[in-house]
């Protein structure tokens, strides 16, 4: 019944701290369902006085910034119920706050608390217009330090650059030649958006129109339109400008864990210097080298957050773990799958079970590369191992 309360909480928003229900009001707003696990043990030990209401809060924070960053930085979002179970047995009660924030800031691999630098770039470039929390950081971005907040649902978004294809020739004129370029560039970004009330009066109207028109930019109480009351003309050079205040913004409300380097200390692991070894390790030669470029090329691809090593005795490829490795034989590669062999899907009958064998790399399904033309059939497998990660 103690957690059921905890859940109904947060689901229903209900707190008498306004700190806390808006940050349930954040929590349901990006739909954060995959961390409950998570945060209804860190409300127990609240409850329970192991921590205080303001840690509280601030894991709260950290977890809301964790999964929007995130999301502006398009990272898999199916592996953040694996995070957020790993993280509440990841919790030292003796050192409970720098516990949480160490394991956020440790994370190197598909899943890391995207860095600020980061952060901002893909604030600044990403389409925000078409994401399903574009209310959710426009309203941030205005009411962030406000003590009178709006209420965003009386305002719709407004593009300062119209989304018109045919721009008219004072937008073209104040776009410079390229404006064709600049529009597909910047259209839906954070520079070009904003909001208003008078959306439907401004419609493809030139800047200066937008901004003296009633209820144009100039009238507007809004934050968000304080930068361009400022101006007289709408380009790239200011909708950049923009965006990178925006994303300075974004960057205070949406803050990275802080942690001194004696805080973080005790849970960083030392590694001993490891043999280092490269393509030219292993015996390739011209045709080996070809499959490998082109296996090698496909697996890169499948996410930046794909990591190769180089080993010993073969290649690996993983993410948390090994899913695929590769040995590098005379005229072939010998793939080794991390999966159980029941549970590949093998259509084409190519792989092979070596449950119990001993072998080079990892898991029970092994299979072959003999020429380029049987790539696609290798990475249908591939695929499930790495997909079986992911999940």
């Amino acid at each position: 019944m103690t957690f059921a309360k905890y859940y109904t909480d947060i689901v229903f928003r209900r707190s008498d701290n306004k700190a806390l229900k808006r940050l349930y009001d954040d929590i349901n707003d990006l739909r954060m369902d995959v961390s409950y696990p998570f945060l209804l043990k860190v409300h127990d030990d609240f409850a329970t006085g192991i921590i205080s209401e303001e840690n509280l809060e601030e894991i709260i924070g950290l977890c809301i910034s964790y999964v929007l960053r995130r999301n502006i930085c398009d990272m898999p979002t199916n592996s953040l119920n694996k995070t957020f179970a790993t993280l509440r047995n990841e919790i030292k009660s003796d050192d409970y706050m720098n516990s949480i924030k160490a394991f956020f800031v440790l994370r190197d691999d598909y899943k890391e608390f995207p860095s600020d630098d980061k952060f901002k770039k893909a604030f600044m470039t990403r389409d925000i217009y078409n994401m399903r929390a574009r209310n959710f950081i426009l309203s941030h971005l205005e009411n962030y330090g406000n003590k009178a907040p709006i209420i965003i649902e009386n305002y719709t978004i407004e593009h300062i650059m119209p989304q018109n294809s045919n721009l008219g020739v004072e937008w073209q004129t104040e776009l410079d030649a390229n404006w064709k370029e600049v529009q597909k560039t910047y259209l839906h970004t954070i520079g070009n958006l904003t909001l208003t009330g008078y959306n439907s009066e401004m419609s493809d109207k030139p800047f200066m129109s937008k901004m003296n028109m009633e209820g144009g930019f100039k009238q507007s109480a809004l934050r968000l339109n304080s930068y361009l009351v400022t101006l007289t003309e709408w380009n790239e050079a200011h909708i950049k400008e923009r965006a990178e205040q925006l994303a300075k913004k974004a960057l205070q409300i949406w803050s990275y864990p802080e942690m001194s380097d004696e805080e973080l200390a005790p849970y960083q692991v030392v590694e001993k210097p490891a043999q280092r070894y490269s393509l030219e390790t292993y015996n390739i030669n011209a045709s080996t080298k070809m499959l490998f470029d082109a296996l090698d090329k496909r697996i890169m691809n499948l996410s930046p957050s794909v990591k190769r090593e180089f080993k010993k005795l073969y290649i690996a490829y993983k993410l948390d773990t090994n899913f695929v490795d590769i040995v590098i034989q005379k005229q072939r590669l010998r793939i080794s799958v991390n999966m159980k062999f029941a549970d590949i899907f093998d259509p084409n009958g190519i792989c092979c079970d070596i449950t119990g064998l001993g072998r080079w790399g990892n898991g029970d399904v092994e299979l072959f590369l003999d020429h380029t033309s049987e790539v696609d059939q290798v990475m249908e497998i591939i695929e499930q191992s790495y997909n079986a990660q992911v999940d």
